[in-house]
Formats: C-alpha cells, structure tokens, sequence
C-alpha cells in the first residue's frame, strides 16, 4: 500500500535514552522526497520549541521541548541533551537532530 503523501516513522533517544517515536507526513520531518524506495534511516529533523535549559548533577546541558507533533505515545513534551539540537541550540525554536 502507497500512501500519499508517503507516511514515515522518526526516532530520536530522549536524555535517560528512551527512544522516542513519531510517524507522520514525510515533510513534517525533511525536505527530502522519500518513498519505499528510498534508502533508511535518514537524517531529519522534529521541530520543537525549547522551554528550559539547565545542567544537571553530571554537567549534562539539557533541554526540556515541546514538539508540534505527538510521538506514537501521545507525548509532546521531551527532556533532551542540548547537543542534539542542529543547529545549535541559540533562540527558542529548535530542532533536535536525529
């Protein structure tokens, strides 16, 4: 079955590692034309907005976000590394690297 537009699944590892997953549109997460005959995983982004930053006991900056879409847990709001943002982290809307 062919969706249209094609339906992909994004990943990326919150701060404790927990993978956390998203599936949506293809160009909710990259400007790239992927279908089933593209080569995966691939690189793209989840646009988020940052609402804190602060480092934690192991001198981890860290980054609480809140995503525009739902991961498949109904989540929206995520603890991250400040080093997963591309580019890096500088105003208040942000993009967590895959």
């Amino acid at each position: 079955m062919h969706h249209q537009p094609p339906i992909v699944e994004a990943e990326f590892f919150d701060s404790d590692g927990r993978r956390q997953t998203f599936v949506d549109k293809v160009a909710i997460f990259t400007s790239d034309w992927l279908d089933a005959n593209s080569e995966y995983p691939q690189p793209a982004d989840i646009r988020c907005e940052a609402l804190a930053r602060w480092r934690d006991s192991e001198g981890r900056e860290l980054v609480r976000v809140m995503t525009e879409v739902e991961s498949t847990e109904g989540r929206v709001e995520f603890v991250v590394l400040a080093s997963q943002f591309c580019p890096p982290l500088s105003g208040t809307q942000t993009q967590p690297s895959q």
